[in-house]
């Protein structure tokens, strides 16, 4: 299937079960940039491919929706990256360098997999690493009302869901080589979760509610 296809069926079918509000995607900058965003259900990546218009997308996805029949349709028609989520898929991970050298848009969520909790948990550092060795700024984007409990309950009764994708500012994320380099990763993954944080509500902040740097961004748009 055709990824415009596919986009536009995806876009009919959530605006069937969904009331979809769009804060800032509707005008994404050109170029190559990383879109992290939280991840709280299965449908997030259906409303990313809802809210982005843009082709050029690379797309990390979990191996074991390779056969699924929307999220693996999905994965082809971005042509995805299937990735093996439970070792260390340096293949993937290659792979995903080698096209982000060929430019394009990242889309991927820095948790590496579902909230149980739906509130954020601590993300991995893969994305404060990919950002630093390809250049490419970031867009943190939050979701909300994509839990997969909520879509469920809402399906079951008939109702639309109520989901928001809210997108941050583009930053830059520098990592010195050499000594601290972790720690430098390490601070560079808890400022793009913070940056997604601050557009969270309050229940969705999870393991970062407390940050010391999310107070500060809290602070600066209080």
């Amino acid at each position: 299937m055709k990824y415009t296809t596919l986009r536009s069926i995806v876009r009919f079918v959530m605006n069937l079960i969904a009331d979809v509000e769009v804060v800032g995607l509707d005008k994404l900058p050109e170029g190559n940039f990383i879109l992290a965003a939280n991840h709280l259900g299965r449908l997030d990546s259906a409303i990313l491919l809802y809210a982005v218009d843009r082709e050029d997308i690379i797309m990390p996805v979990a191996e074991k929706y390779k056969n699924h029949p929307l999220f693996g349709a999905i994965g082809r028609a971005v042509n995805a990256i299937w990735l093996n989520r439970f070792d260390t898929d340096y293949a993937a991970f290659r792979e995903i360098l080698a096209r982000m050298e060929k430019g394009g848009l990242m889309v991927i969520a820095p948790e590496g997999t579902r909230s149980k909790t739906e509130a954020l948990q601590e993300a991995k550092m893969g994305v404060a690493f990919l950002a630093s060795k390809s250049g490419y700024p970031v867009l943190p984007v939050a979701l909300t009302g994509t839990e997969d409990r909520l879509i469920v309950q809402n399906l079951k009764r008939f109702r639309r869901s109520k989901i928001t994708a809210h997108a941050g500012e583009l930053f830059r994320v520098d990592i010195p080589r050499g000594r601290g380099r972790e720690a430098s990763l390490r601070a560079a993954t808890d400022e793009i979760m913070c940056q997604i944080a601050a557009k969270l509500p309050e229940k969705y902040r999870g393991f970062y509610a407390e940050h010391p740097r999310l107070k500060e961004l809290l602070e600066q748009h209080a």
